[in-house]
C-alpha cells in the first residue's frame, strides 16, 4: 500500500486512526482528509511532540497497515 491508497480510503481509515491517536477530534480527522503531513502536523500538536516522533508513528501505523 503506498500513501495515494490511504488518502483514497481515508473515510474507512479514519477509525483506526482515532484508535491509534485518540486525542484527535473527528474535526482533525476530516481536516487531515489523508494528507501524510496534515496527519503528523496534528499529532504533533496534540501530543505535543516533536515532529521526528510524530513522523516515526505515522510510519510504524503505515507499515502495520
Amino acid at each position: 500500500m503506498n500513501w495515494d491508497q490511504i488518502e483514497g480510503r481515508w473515510k474507512q481509515l479514519t477509525g483506526d486512526v482515532k484508535k491509534q491517536w485518540g486525542r484527535l477530534t473527528d474535526d482533525d480527522v476530516d481536516a487531515i482528509d489523508g494528507q501524510q503531513d496534515k496527519l503528523v502536523g496534528r499529532i504533533q500538536e496534540a501530543y505535543g511532540i516533536e515532529r521526528e516522533e510524530a513522523d516515526r508513528q505515522v510510519r510504524e501505523w503505515f507499515n502495520s497497515l
